[in-house]
């Protein structure tokens, strides 16, 4: 049922991606509001949560799991890769997905990474944006926080690539809340203090997170092909 409901969401968000931009933010009312939401959560629940994860895990035990769950992302980026014509990328997060499933004990130790292949990330929303595919409104989901309408429907794209889904029902709700507990135990101390409008600091942070990773961490020097700087006549 999940994955139908998001099937569908998937497809009513692809028309409106290719439509609009997301420097206008058509959806601040819902996005504030899930802002908000999403804070006290956090604040309430996933916080204490992980702390308690952090003070009753050991740290070895805590990067096994975290392992586990990035070595189940190496599909998801081993078909984008293709996708993205970047078969360098795909083969090397292939042979992260083999070694450390096989070797790393189904991805606990990272055995690629000690020797030397060092883990990529992409998704489908990064392939959209190669094909050129606008990003879309801004957007905050509920709990899984800054996201666009582009990336939206890459995430659930791309779920049948991650083995998570190829579980029942139950199994990926546990695997999902696992991964969620995991991944927030990494961030504390790490939340940013607030100065200013932590709403349009959030939107920005993921906005340019975003550029980064979709041009694979080249940063654009936008006054290499500035006139005035390349005529020394207009420099002086």
């Amino acid at each position: 049922m999940i994955r139908a409901i998001g099937f569908v969401i998937a497809l009513f968000c692809v028309p409106l991606v290719v439509h609009a931009e997301t420097e206008n933010d058509p959806f601040e009312g819902w996005n504030r509001a899930m802002f908000s939401f999403n804070q006290k959560a956090d604040k309430y629940v996933l916080k204490p949560v992980a702390e308690g994860y952090q003070a009753v895990t050991p740290a070895p035990v805590r990067k096994g799991v975290s392992n586990f769950f990035n070595n189940l992302g190496e599909p998801i980026t081993a078909v984008n890769s293709v996708l993205q014509a970047k078969p360098g990328k795909a083969a090397r997060s292939l042979t992260r997905f083999v070694f450390n499933t096989t070797f790393g004990l189904l991805g606990i130790f990272d055995v690629a990474g000690a020797m030397g292949i060092e883990r990529e990330n992409e998704d489908l929303g990064q392939t959209l944006a190669y094909w050129g595919v606008g990003s879309g409104p801004y957007l905050v989901l509920p709990v899984l926080g800054p996201s666009n309408l582009r990336d939206l429907g890459g995430r659930f794209g791309d779920r049948p690539l991650n083995p998570i889904s190829w579980q029942d029902e139950v199994g990926t709700t546990e695997l999902l809340i696992g991964d969620g507990i995991q991944t927030r135990a990494q961030l504390l101390g790490m939340e940013p203090k607030s100065v200013g409008d932590p709403y349009v600091l959030m939107r920005s942070a993921y906005e340019q997170r975003r550029r980064y990773e979709i041009n694979d961490g080249i940063v654009v020097d936008l006054f290499l092909d500035d006139p005035f700087l390349d005529d020394p006549s207009v420099a002086q």
